[in-house]
């Protein structure tokens, strides 16, 4: 009986991000780990091999699809209140210990996350996204990173059917992946971890890679939010949410910073979940560190009006959530109807 190794490397092509080594080694540079890989070896990720001093990389199936509003990736600066059309395969670059799409991401790392793939085509998936009413597809549900070149392909057919794309991601890139991503992405969320390295370690990342990224990103006019998951214990306390949120106004006071709450989930059971009160305090954080658009996430009805989108230069309401529900949309044109300041977003 063959193992999910041996099912995955028939799902696979020749990648593109790469280059050949002597000996028949090669280095992979879709992520920030930028593996030497050997000839018969698997990189950090499990899913991109060195077969006869070739990288194949994953293609052709899926290991979740899911039709979400958007404000779940979470995007709130991009088509407000429109369906995504996710898709995730299967590996991860990290091993996060309170990952809530581990069935996904831990395979071949973790011997209970077994979600199996299902054969798919591009074109297959792109249907299914138009005739569903998406306005946007998402590679999500494991590190789309290491997936790139999949999710390129699809990207491709995506745009010429009119749809918004996006990745969903851990932010642990490479310029090389960036500009091999950059015709074909509109939407970029970038899950900030943390600002000290020795938890990026824990986890099996680096900081300055995601802080890089993030930079490139904004640089390279990708659309950008950013999502801090703060977990108890772990990133929650002020002069860490201070320097987090600082970081990210030095990069642009515009940019979109969401602070979710934590819950037990996989492996990490010990921290409590969040409270909402540590929301509302990092949203205070992030305002006086002299963002624009802080948002409250994961916590209907617990976290007062800080779901909405406000105006920064009048506090006009702009957009109006409850959760991943839109209740109302305001702006005109891409901006605010009160006092005409343009809102930085994707809004057509």
């Amino acid at each position: 009986m063959s193992s999910l190794k041996d099912v995955l490397e028939t799902y696979t092509k020749e990648g593109e991000l790469w280059e050949p080594l002597e000996n028949g080694r090669l280095r992979c540079f879709a992520c920030g780990h930028r593996c030497v890989i050997f000839d018969g070896l698997d990189g950090i990720c499990r899913v991109r091999f060195n077969r006869g001093g070739k990288l194949l990389v994953p293609h052709g199936y899926a290991g979740a699809l899911q039709l979400d509003p958007v404000e779940k990736k979470p995007f709130f600066h991009a088509l407000p209140g429109s369906l995504a059309m996710s898709f995730g395969m299967l590996g991860c670059d990290y091993h996060c210990g309170y990952c809530q799409n581990w069935m996904t991401s831990q395979t071949l790392r973790d011997p209970n996350a077994v979600a199996p793939p299902h054969l798919l085509t591009a074109g297959q998936f792109v249907d299914v996204a138009v005739k569903q009413g998406a306005r946007i597809v998402a590679s999500t549900y494991n590190e789309p990173l290491i997936t790139s070149e999949w999710a390129v392909e699809i990207f491709k057919l995506a745009r010429a059917a009119g749809l918004k794309t996006s990745y969903v991601s851990n932010g642990n890139g490479t310029p090389e992946v960036l500009a091999y991503l950059k015709p074909w992405v509109d939407l970029y969320k970038v899950d900030l971890k943390s600002f000290q390295d020795r938890n990026y370690r824990k986890l099996g990342g680096v900081l300055q890679n995601v802080l890089d990224t993030i930079e490139r990103l904004h640089a390279m006019k990708f659309w950008v939010e950013i999502v801090t998951l703060v977990i108890p214990g772990f990133n929650d306390s002020a002069g860490e949410l201070r320097d987090i949120a600082q970081f990210i106004a030095k990069v642009s006071p515009e940019i979109p910073w969401h602070v979710t709450a934590f819950h037990r989930d996989y492996r990490m059971t010990d921290p409590d979940n969040t409270p909402a009160s540590t929301l509302l305090r990092a949203i205070g954080i992030g305002k006086s560190a002299g963002l624009h658009f802080v948002y409250a996430g994961n916590l209907p009805g617990h976290v007062q009006n800080l779901e909405n989108t406000y105006c920064p230069a009048c506090g006009e309401l702009l957009i109006e959530r409850r959760g991943f529900h839109v209740r109302q949309i305001r702006l005109r044109d891409g901006a605010c109807p009160k006092c005409s300041r343009g809102i930085p977003g994707v809004w057509l």
